[in-house]
This record gives structure tokens, C-alpha cells and sequence, in this order.
């Protein structure tokens, strides 16, 4: 794992040190002055930022663990109290939800731009290995991680991906029975799911440590796919290679940060903000997007353990990909056909992705089984007879020819792939949303004072809002994460410590047991939260005809509806993700007394053209001059579902203009380091070239 390295401790502790433990000198023969390619190109960039986003994932999800609680019944609000009560929670679980959306995208970067140039061919076979290795850890490592926020998708996630276990034979119902800890999804499963999750980055850590040892024994690959062969074809890591990983991982965190701080829902799903219900399946149970192609294969085969072997084959091909390839030019970038094939099954891939987020029928079933098999013809066919038939273009008789030979049209191409996959990203993300949303009249889209890169809550209107939920919806509907207090921290509703108080007093808190064991009625303090309308939930339904009347902390974060194509791609660059108000205001004023011809309302029910099948167990809540404004604002049923739904978004996102303002911050901080890595890099490479 070392390459050349003449590196003697100065200090006398260091060099006792190094004679019984030489690491140092293993790291500055790794990590300096260890030989790299020359001509490499920002696609390898991708590996620093790989090791970046581990370290990160690491960090952050030690100290989430801390605040996080593996329980059934408390997950799903331990998640909420991290991101609301725990200082810079917000920050910290954003950084890791959306931080496991990046590991992926960069692992498929890294993964594509190995297949591209030959990585994987001799004598780097193990090395490639070790990469479906940790791909592999990673897929099961972000599959148990998005069950433990214990939301609607997370709990029938789980359910369904374990129970694909039960296809094996003789001994799937007794893996799926492990895996659950029961009979069913439940406590044991998400104990189990917690527990491997925190295990599994530090054995991902570990294979990319022996990833990087092998790397460092077979050499780095490099465009061309020749071999060095003297010291002009290569660099020393330090600082040629440092310092262009720098830059490409501080380009690659702007793009991080655009999720962290302005689009953190960009990539979720809506029923993760429902608490998980065994009782109620959502209508599309879809994974997340790095998943999809492979769920696109599972549900292309009629039969369930056909289906499991294909999805499994489908990255243990990976393995056998050295054997598979036989080609002696490493690189596509001298094998045409090679080339075209490759891009073939890159838009074969992303095709696969967004079948894997379409209802599995019809065109899109036998458009999967077609993708599939061209998925593996690639592999078994298409490699195989390319091996034996292309002829290759002359490679450059070194690396220094190639540098030599290089021209500005390469950057130009470099930018125009990475455009196509910034969109192909964008498809899938968006085929996700399509999948997710229902088929039903999309609700307007408002203004809102909180949208865009600088929205703020209209103080205002978040007054008036709590208003009418108290006047109102409160009379059903709950408000379980928002304590009194919270109606003064800064980015609220703007009261004072002392209208909290009087506020919380208007409320009567049952609290005890008190000395005799009985319990007791007292007036509301600061430090409670807004009590529920009901005792429980068989009460609510009682009192609603059956329905459930839900709490109302996320509701502007768990409902959402299609936005469609091209307009989720657009929303990424406009930081457009106010479906959930929209929503919410739409539902408000969607009531309509008689319903359009031809369609029936069952009794006890009403119509509403928004809300998804139209027919809501809710009567209408708002009429005009039904709540009366201290500032003079008109009394109207636009103005109450505007204001109580700002106010509701208020609830869902407290620390919203706090995510904002630091954003901001950031992104001035990251434009000036990456345009200092820049001219650093340029400076450093001057010699090089």
C-alpha cells in the first residue's frame, strides 16, 4: 500500500515513534509522494468525495444515535424532538438524509466512470471486487437507515423488501421471521434494522480500506488505460492530486448544501411525515431512487423468486465483470462500439430507474422485462463478443503523449456528461414524485411569503393562523409537537415571553398523579404542548363518524401531489416544495355543495375536488366571518386557509428561516473556497503540464 517515500521524523518522540510503529512514513508514502497518473481526469475526483461523504455519514450518524430512540411507539417523535428541540438537529438530519442521496449518486459516478475506462480489468480484479463490496454493504446500510424514522413508507418499505426473502425456499420464511424479530414488521425488526445500521459504516470503512490497499498495490487506471512506464507519466498524490480532490469535493458540497439547506424534501417522500400505521397501506409503496432500477427488475418477472434472483444477479453480475470483458484496451475512450454499447446500457440503466417508479402494469411491465434482458445482455453478450470482434483505435505510447495530446474539447465534453446525469437524476427524482402522487385535480399553486432561497413567515399571518387553529381546527385536530413555548423562539409567530404564559394559562393541562395517586387539572405552562381535542383515538373516531381527524405538527410536510414533467426538474433549480401548503389551502376551500353530475358521496361524507377521491369525511370547517381578526384582515375563508396554513408550515418547519440564513453563509463560504481551490489547483498544475 506505499509507493516511494523518503519521509525521516525531525523530532526525536517521532522518530522513536516510527522505528516500532512506522505509520507515518506509511502515510506519507500512500497519501504524499505515492505515484499518480498524470492525465487523470475529474471523474476521480469522485473517489475523495466518496471517502468525504463516508466520514461525514460516520459523524453524523453517531451523533443522531445519541438523540435517536429504537422503539416502536417513540422513533417516529425522537426523530421529530432531534430536528426541533436538539440544537442544530435540523442541520444534522439533513446532512445525513440527503447525505445518503449523495453517497449514492457518487457511487454510481464513481461506478459508471469504472466501467467506462476498464477499471476493473487486470490486475485490478480485486479492487473492483472490494467496489461491489461496499456497494453492496451500502445498499443494505440505506435500506435499514430509511427505516428507522418509522413513517408510513419506512414501516411498508420494511415489510416488503424483507418479506422478498421468503421466495427462497426451504428457508425464506425463517430468514423474513429473523430479519422481523416476530411474525410481523414490528419493534424487534426495528431494533434489529438500528442496530446493523450503526454496524455497517464501520464495515464499509473497513473494505474501503482494503479497497484503497489494493488500489495502492495494482496502481491507479487513469483515461487512456496504459500503464505508466516512467516518472514523466506520473505525479506525487501531494499535492497534485490533493489539491484537484479539493476542489472537486468543494464543487461537490455546493451541490450537497443546495439539499441541506434549501431542497430537504426534495428527495423524501411525503408518508414518511405520517407515523407508520400497520393498519393502512400507502397507495404506492416505492423505494428510494438509487433503488429503482433494480426494483424495476423484481417487479418485471411474474414470478416472486425468479424476480428476487434476477434483482440479486443483477449486482453479483458486477463480480464477474473482469471475466466477463475480456478486451486487452481497458478504455472506451479507444473501443467505439465499446463506447456506444456503454452509453446504450447507462440510458438502459436510468430508463429502469424510472420504470421502477411507474405502477407495475401494463406497458410498463413488458417495457421492464425488455430492459432487464437488455441489462444483461450487456454483460453476458455484448462485452463477451465485443472482446472478440472491435478493434481498437492506437493507444498513445504513454501517459505524457496522451497529456500532450489533450485539447479543450474534453472539458467541453466533461461538462455536457455532467449535465446528463444531473438530468438523469432529475428523472428519476421526478418519476419517484409521478409514482407518489394521485391522480387528482392538482391543487393551485399560492404564494408564499416563506418560499424561495430568502422567504421568511409573514409574522402576521402566522398570528392569525393560530387564530383560527385555535377557534377551529382544534376542535378535532391535534398539535402534538408544538409546545407554548415555541410560540417565542425566534422564527415564530414573534409573541413574548409573557403572551406565552398568559396564552398556555387559557388551557387546562391534566397532569399527575399527585400524593393521593389521583390525577388533576391545572392551568398551562410554557413548557407544555397544546393538548389534544380527544383522550384517544377510538374517541376521535367516535365523535367523527370513524374518521380519524390527523395531527396537524406535519401535515403541510405529509401531503403532496404530481407536479409532473418537466416541473420537478424545474422546481430543483427554484427550490419549489410548497405542494404541502398548496395542498393544505386547496383542501380548505375545495368543499362544493353539490357534486359534479354522475358522481355520489356516501352518506355522511362530502365532496371536496381536491382531496384525493373526493370524498372526505370532514365537513367543511371554514365560512366566511367565522373568525375575527384583531388587525383588520378580511374574514374570509381564502384569508383563514392562507393564514392557519402558514401557520401550519410554521409547525411542520420551525427552524426554517434559521435553515435559510445559515445557507446562505454557507454557500458564500463554499463559492470563495472552491474559486480558492480553483486557482490553487491551476497554480500547482502549471509545472505539471
Amino acid at each position: 500500500m506505499s509507493g516511494p517515500s523518503d519521509y525521516k521524523p525531525n523530532h526525536p518522540a517521532l522518530q522513536w515513534f516510527e522505528r516500532r510503529l512506522p505509520l507515518l512514513g506509511l502515510m506519507h508514502s500512500s497519501f504524499v509522494a505515492y505515484p499518480t497518473p498524470r492525465n487523470l481526469n475529474y471523474w476521480w475526483t469522485f473517489g475523495a468525495i466518496l471517502s468525504f461523504m463516508l466520514g461525514l455519514q460516520i459523524l453524523t450518524g453517531v451523533i443522531l444515535a445519541m438523540h435517536y430512540t429504537p422503539e416502536a411507539t417513540m422513533a417516529f417523535h425522537s426523530v421529530e424532538s432531534i430536528v426541533r428541540d436538539v440544537n442544530y438537529g435540523w442541520l444534522l438530519r439533513n446532512m445525513h438524509a440527503a447525505g445518503a442521496s449523495m453517497f449514492f449518486f457518487a457511487v454510481y459516478i464513481h461506478m459508471f466512470r469504472g466501467l467506462y475506462y476498464g477499471s476493473y480489468k487486470e490486475p485490478r480484479e480485486v479492487l473492483w471486487i472490494l467496489g461491489v463490496i461496499i456497494y453492496l454493504l451500502m445498499m443494505a446500510t440505506g435500506f435499514m437507515g430509511y427505516v428507522l424514522p418509522w413513517g408510513q413508507m419506512s414501516f411498508w418499505g420494511a415489510t416488503v423488501i424483507t418479506n422478498l426473502f421468503s421466495a427462497f425456499p426451504y428457508v425464506g420464511n425463517s430468514i423474513v421471521t429473523l430479519l422481523w424479530g416476530g411474525y410481523s414488521v414490528g419493534n424487534p425488526t426495528l431494533n434489529r434494522f438500528f442496530s446493523l445500521h450503526y454496524l455497517l459504516p464501520f464495515v464499509i470503512a473497513g473494505v474501503v480500506v482494503l479497497h484503497i490497499w489494493a488500489l495502492h498495490v495494482a496502481g491507479q487506471n487513469n483515461p487512456t488505460g496504459v500503464d505508466t512506464k516512467t516518472e514523466k507519466d506520473t505525479v506525487p498524490f501531494t499535492p497534485y492530486a490533493t489539491i484537484k480532490d479539493m476542489f472537486g469535493v468543494s464543487c461537490f458540497l455546493i451541490f450537497f448544501a443546495w439539499f441541506i439547506f434549501y431542497m430537504p424534501n426534495y428527495l423524501g417522500d411525503a408518508d414518511n411525515y405520517i407515523p407508520a400505521n400497520p393498519g393502512v397501506t400507502p397507495q404506492h409503496i416505492v423505494p428510494e431512487w438509487y433503488y429503482l432500477p433494480f426494483y424495476a427488475m423484481l417487479r418485471s418477472i411474474p414470478n416472486k423468486l425468479a424476480g428476487v434472483i434476477v434483482m440479486f444477479s443483477s449486482i453479483i453480475i458486477l463480480v464477474f465483470l473482469p471475466w466477463l470483458d475480456t478486451a486487452k484496451t481497458r478504455s472506451c475512450k479507444y473501443r467505439p462500439l465499446a463506447k456506444q454499447f456503454f452509453w446504450m446500457f447507462v440510458i438502459v440503466a436510468i430508463l429502469l430507474g424510472y420504470l421502477g417508479a411507474q405502477p407495475p402494469e401494463g406497458i410498463y411491465v413488458i417495457a421492464g422485462r425488455v430492459l432487464t434482458a437488455c441489462y444483461f445482455a450487456y454483460f453476458l453478450i455484448v462485452l463477451p463478443l465485443l472482446s472478440r470482434i472491435e478493434k481498437p483505435r492506437p493507444l498513445p505510447n504513454s501517459i505524457a503523449d496522451d497529456v500532450l495530446a489533450k485539447s479543450g474539447s474534453k472539458a467541453a465534453a466533461m461538462v455536457s456528461a455532467v449535465i446528463a446525469l444531473v438530468v438523469a437524476g432529475g428523472l428519476l427524482v421526478g418519476s419517484t414524485q409521478d409514482a407518489r402522487a394521485e391522480e387528482d385535480t392538482t391543487p393551485p399553486s399560492l404564494k408564499w411569503s416563506f418560499a424561495g432561497p430568502v422567504g421568511t413567515y409573514d409574522r402576521g399571518a402566522l398570528q392569525r393562523g393560530l387564530k383560527v387553529y385555535k377557534e377551529v381546527c382544534a376542535n378535532c385536530h391535534s398539535l402534538n409537537y408544538i409546545a407554548f413555548r415555541n410560540l417565542a423562539d425566534p422564527g415564530g409567530p414573534g409573541y413574548s415571553t409573557a403572551q406565552v404564559a398568559a396564552l398556555a394559562a387559557e388551557y387546562k393541562i391534566k397532569d399527575g398523579p399527585n400524593d393521593q395517586g389521583e390525577m388533576f387539572e391545572r392551568p398551562g405552562r410554557p413548557a407544555d404542548y397544546f393538548p389534544a381535542p380527544f383522550p384517544n383515538e377510538q374517541a376521535a373516531r367516535a365523535v367523527n363518524g370513524g374518521g380519524l381527524p390527523p395531527d396537524l405538527s406535519l401535515i403541510t410536510k405529509a401531503r403532496s401531489y404530481e407536479r409532473g414533467f418537466p416541473w420537478f426538474i424545474f422546481d430543483f433549480f427554484t427550490q419549489f416544495q410548497e405542494q404541502g401548503p398548496n395542498y393544505v389551502d386547496a383542501i380548505l376551500q375545495g368543499f362544493e355543495d353539490k357534486p359534479p353530475a354522475g358522481v355520489t358521496i356516501p352518506n355522511g361524507s362530502y365532496y371536496n375536488k381536491y382531496f384525493p377521491g373526493h370524498t372526505i369525511k370532514m365537513p367543511p370547517p371554514l365560512s366566511n366571518g367565522q373568525v375575527t381578526f384583531d388587525d383588520g384582515s378580511p374574514a374570509t375563508v381564502a384569508q383563514y386557509a392562507k393564514d392557519v396554513t402558514t401557520f401550519l408550515m410554521w409547525a411542520a418547519e420551525p427552524h426554517m428561516e434559521e435553515r435559510k440564513a445559515l445557507g446562505l453563509k454557507v454557500f458564500v463560504f463554499l463559492i470563495i473556497f472552491a474559486g480558492l481551490m480553483y486557482f490553487t489547483k491551476k497554480k500547482v498544475w502549471a509545472d505539471a503540464h
